[in-house]
């Protein structure tokens, strides 16, 4: 890192800014200037001032010290105070390190007797091996696991090439939800230096027979016109396995929606979501003879008028 390159301005915040903020911009600046990722002649050196940025931004002390003396801060006594200091570098005694020759403060202080040899080791500091970057894939996951879970595994394209994943799918997983495979990100830099993480995002695959939002799930419940006329009790396939019985009230209209309580995908933190029976009634396409004459009867006997205002 440059001199003249501020720790805030390379990770794109405030200097108010929180450290959740902090740590959010650090991994997307992470992922696009990673080695593994970013063949770009430069990135490697972005990525490290980007790194050695968050280092010191993601520790209260060390960014305490580097609010206080900038880029001065690893140099700077650990008991000088901020106004000693700016006398020291006002006075041209503090340049990126005090001078050999001896600083004499206003108050006549020399500041090399005053702390002898102990600057050695804060000019000689070297950054350690630098920790990979997270990364983050999508997989698709049927209904059927996310109500019951289970062991999956998943090929990724990535900056390694393809690679195949183990993953345990916790039962009650929902839409966008991450999965966090820990050390399973890209490689870091240096020796000794730890993996990232991996984070699969799931995405339901779509199923014809059953909509998904949120934990709630809806389903089309079909009905005979008899059915939803004269009442019945029906049988309906449940989306996490086995069946459910229904009791439909007569006068039923198409569209009403029956309410199952917790019957929706599960929740092992929290309340299961619902799963809704949305009625439509089919009309039969094909009528025999006997059929067509009692619908027949039935029309001439109905003087109700579902189009009729109010």
């Amino acid at each position: 890192m440059s001199d003249s390159e501020d720790f805030y301005e390379l990770l794109g915040v405030s200097r108010t800014a929180s450290q959740d903020e902090i740590q959010k911009a650090y991994r997307k600046l992470a992922r696009k200037y990673h080695p593994d990722v970013n063949k770009d002649p430069g990135a490697e050196e972005k990525f490290k001032a980007v790194s050695e940025a968050y280092d010191v931004l993601s520790e209260p002390e060390k960014r305490k010290r580097y609010d206080a003396f900038g880029k001065d801060f690893r140099q700077v006594p650990p008991d000088m105070d901020p106004d000693t200091y700016a006398r020291a570098k006002a006075g041209g005694g503090f340049q990126g390190g005090f001078q050999s020759s001896g600083f004499q403060s206003a108050e006549g202080v020399n500041f090399e007797d005053l702390f002898g040899g102990m600057f050695g080791g804060f000019q000689g500091r070297q950054r350690g091996p630098i920790p990979g970057a997270d990364q983050e894939a999508g997989v698709e996951i049927r209904l059927d696991e996310a109500f019951h879970g289970g062991r999956r595994s998943f090929t990724l394209d990535g900056p390694e090439g393809s690679r195949t994943v183990d993953v345990n799918i916790p039962a009650g997983v929902t839409d966008g939800k991450r999965i966090r495979l820990a050390g399973q990100g890209g490689y870091g830099s240096g020796e000794g230096a730890p993996r990232g993480d991996l984070y699969l995002v799931v995405h339901l695959v779509h199923d014809k027979r059953y909509r998904v939002e949120g934990r709630d799930v809806t389903v089309d419940l079909p009905l005979l016109p008899s059915e939803a006329a004269l009442g019945a009790t029906v049988a309906m396939d449940l989306p996490g396995g086995g069946e459910a019985k229904l009791k439909i009230a007569a006068g039923t209209s198409s569209g009403r929606k029956l309410r199952l309580r917790g019957r929706g995908i599960p929740n092992n933190r929290g309340n299961p979501g619902d799963l809704y029976a949305a009625v439509k009634i089919v009309v039969p396409q094909h009528l025999t003879d006997e059929q067509r004459k009692l619908y027949e009867e039935l029309a001439a006997a109905t003087d109700d008028n579902p189009r009729r205002p109010g």
